[in-house]
């Protein structure tokens, strides 16, 4: 990147009114890009898949047990021209996307969307749910947080539903959250990654007794990569 187009982005992100926590960056043209990557999708439907990872910065939701706590503040990431995202995607081997944050709907995404589909990529979204949906996505995994609940709209557009289970409570949270979604969304318990020791016998007995659900571990960190 130039210096010039430098100067220009810092510019349009000073731009935004310093009152609006989670600024639209002209529409959606820029976004608050914390890193891109190439890996293997490492949870849910579909593990071991590879896929190019776009992370979003910006959360509203806050969750304690978070594994990506440094994209929470959009701050500190200075919004990236979608043009240039799209082109490194496009670069990739693997014609699968994931967009991912934080959390990626407190953006417009309907411009990004429309630049990946022109590419002939496909488009799998990481959300709670929490934030209105906005672009085009081959596949929706939502996964909600008692903290900021999904909004009522999102269920319906579900491909996949990931609860994260942290204690037995937790599995009372999933139930009410399969009875949203739509009778083809495919469900997944998920133990929390530092408690997977304790819950991860309630899971297997719970997925037993319930066998609507199934188990999503987290493979990407078994295989020690991102």
């Amino acid at each position: 990147m130039s210096l010039a187009d430098a100067i220009y982005l810092i510019g349009s992100y000073r731009r935004v009114r310093k009152n609006q926590e989670y600024p639209e960056l002209e529409g959606g043209k820029f976004l608050p890009l914390v890193e891109s990557f190439y890996t293997v999708q490492g949870e849910g439907f579909n593990t071991g898949k590879p896929a190019y990872f776009i992370r979003l910065g910006g959360c509203d939701v806050g969750c304690s047990w978070c594994d990506s706590k440094e994209s929470w503040n959009p701050k500190k990431f200075p919004p990236v021209d979608i043009d240039i995202i799209v082109k490194d995607a496009a670069m990739c081997p693997a014609k699968t996307i994931v967009l991912t944050g934080g959390e990626p709907l407190n953006y417009p995404l309907d411009s990004l969307c429309k630049a990946l589909k022109n590419k002939g990529l496909q488009i799998f979204l990481e959300t709670s749910g929490s934030s209105p949906l906005s672009g085009v996505f081959d596949w929706i995994c939502l996964s909600p947080k008692k903290n900021k609940k999904p909004l009522q709209k999102i269920y319906g557009k579900a491909d996949e539903l990931k609860v994260i289970i942290e204690s037995a409570e937790d599995f009372k949270w999933a139930e009410y959250n399969r009875q949203q979604v739509g009778e083809k969304c495919i469900l997944y318990l998920q133990p929390e990654w530092s408690r997977m020791s304790t819950v991860m016998p309630q899971i297997v007995d719970y997925v037993k007794n319930n066998p609507e659900w199934n188990v999503s571990l987290q493979a990407h960190k078994f295989m020690r990569i991102p």
